[in-house]
């Protein structure tokens, strides 16, 4: 019973903690004379993925190497199908043209490049399957070449915006306290979920990797989903549906590849059909992009991606 509470205790702090993150960082940054857009890039994108991160962390110190891998995938298929399907049925998403080329294929690239980094037995022959530091070593190296074009990004698009003057001014010291209480709530926050999480998998008798695929991956998203779903309202779809392209691959190729530096991931080939559920996810997203109104996914879309992810959920219930 302790156990449960303190997961959910430990959801809200995780939310909370990195919310306290994004707003004394960005206070800061603002200070400094940041720009707007290169905060967006840098600090929010990082913020609204430090629950996946530190969720992670504690999962591969711990051993709990299923929750670490089922957290990034479960979270990648959440963003896709629930979050962008339930913004899509808010309002219709326009699509850049960088985002339709560039981003959702990067995307699916990671998940591409996932299974095949993991599946050493029916690739290499080998003993045994693992995320090794050294796939930890490649992932990084992508993530810093995505960091490249984010960058070259926010030079093409420029400092239009300027360094936030619209934004209310917070004290030092109020910012160096929100930074502060973010990290202990993180902290806190992702140790008692990895915690709660194994606890259930063992009262409910299934495996981590479901836990982790569904509870522990729709909270760690949950910053994602508040960030999507306003935006959506608010009418800005390059924040909608950017946000959860941009953390997909970052998930991936950061967290994950930080994960497996930390401690190689040992990989149940069962997990296949959740890395071919991720690639599934991206590519039904590029493609939808191109039925009825191009680069834009529409209301029906938003409909069928959230079915989708009720019948995987279904599925993976039934199955595990």
């Amino acid at each position: 019973m302790v156990t449960t509470v303190l997961f959910f205790i430990g959801l809200v702090l995780l939310v909370k903690g990195a919310d306290w993150l994004v707003d004394g960082a960005s206070s800061i940054a603002r200070r400094l004379e940041v720009s707007e857009i290169s905060i967006g890039l840098t600090i929010v994108a990082f913020g609204t993925s430090m629950p996946e991160l530190v969720v992670n962390l504690f999962a591969s110190v711990n051993g709990n190497t299923e929750i670490a891998i089922g957290n990034v995938l479960g979270s990648n298929i959440f963003n896709i199908l629930l979050i962008l399907g339930l913004s899509a049925l808010i309002t219709p998403l326009t699509t850049q043209e960088n985002t339709v080329w560039k981003e959702v294929p990067l995307s699916l690239l990671a998940a591409i490049i996932v299974g095949v980094a993991a599946n050493d037995i029916l690739i290499d022959g080998a003993a045994s399957s693992a995320l090794t530091r050294i796939d930890g070593m490649v992932f990084i190296c992508f993530f810093i070449i995505f960091l490249y074009y984010t960058y070259g990004i926010a030079k093409v698009t420029g400092d239009a915006g300027g360094n936030g003057g619209s934004q209310e001014s917070v004290s030092l010291g109020k910012s160096a306290l929100f930074i502060l209480l973010g990290l202990a709530g993180l902290v806190f926050g992702g140790k008692w979920i990895v915690e709660g999480a194994v606890a259930f998998a063992r009262n409910l008798g299934v495996s981590e990797s479901l836990i982790g695929l569904t509870i522990v991956a729709a909270g760690t998203s949950l910053p994602e989903l508040a960030t999507s779903v306003v935006a959506a309202r608010k009418g800005q779809m390059d924040i909608a549906i950017g946000n959860v392209v941009g953390s997909n691959i970052f998930n991936i190729f950061f967290i994950l590849g930080t994960s497996a530096l930390v401690a190689p991931l040992p990989f149940q080939a069962t997990s296949n059909g959740d890395i071919l559920m991720t690639v599934f996810a991206s590519l039904l997203l590029f493609v939808l992009l191109f039925l009825g109104r191009r680069h834009i996914v529409e209301r029906w879309q938003g409909g069928l991606m959230v079915a989708c992810y009720i019948a995987y959920v279904g599925f993976l219930i039934w199955s595990k």
